[in-house]
């Protein structure tokens, strides 16, 4: 499968990109920074801002089977409005090409979500990251009112574990204290999903 990476330098995009080349997929990553990714000979790179450079995602989206995204601020509080706006030049170039599939990685909490969350993820969630997951939840607004094949992947708290391949997947989980799944799990998961199209126009929680 011809594989379109975007937030391939980030540790979940990183765990993407690793995954899908050993599976075997023809990997694209478009990054800002391309020295933050590992060489690879099978790895194509294209360097751009999603933010700024709609001619240059027209041209990588092109010829893609799918989409995937981990786009994401990493370790701040301040969503810059990243993932609207991205979206804002990603979705329509893919419905322009013709590229149907796309999978998101956003997180657990934002929009419906924050109704089957602890207590404790609960507060979090709507103090310190309100900022953030107002951002995901306008970009995610775009992309359910687009003519795309989505997924969006909600994640609980992320950490750096090894991959398991033994989580839960559904568009609700019953879940307590302070639940976490490994980016390598979500990874996995996001890349079955690509052929498994069990979560098409739906949301999936993913957890331990």
């Amino acid at each position: 499968m011809k594989l379109l990476v975007f937030g391939a330098t980030g540790s979940s995009g990183r765990q993407l990109v690793q995954q899908a080349l050993k599976q075997g997929h023809e990997v694209t990553a478009f990054a800002r920074n391309p020295d933050a990714i590992s060489a690879d000979e099978r790895l194509r790179i294209v360097v751009g801002d999603t933010t700024r450079d709609a001619e240059q995602i027209a041209a990588v989206v092109r010829g893609q089977d799918a989409v995937v995204s981990a786009l994401g601020r990493r370790n701040t509080f301040r969503s810059d409005n990243l993932i609207a706006r991205s979206m804002h030049s990603i979705v329509p170039e893919m419905e322009q090409a013709g590229v149907r599939r796309l999978v998101l990685m956003s997180a657990f909490g934002v929009g419906e979500s924050c109704r089957d969350a602890p207590l404790i993820p609960r507060i979090m969630y709507r103090v310190l990251l309100r900022d953030i997951f107002a951002d995901k939840k306008s970009a995610e607004d775009d992309i359910r009112r687009s003519s795309l094949d989505w997924t969006i992947v909600y994640p609980v708290l992320l950490t750096d574990g090894p991959p398991t391949g033994n989580y839960r997947v559904g568009e609700r989980l019953e879940l307590h204290g302070m639940p976490k799944i490994s980016r390598a799990d979500v990874a996995h998961f996001m890349l079955s999903e690509l052929k498994n199209r069990a979560f098409v126009r739906k949301v999936a929680v993913i957890s331990y």
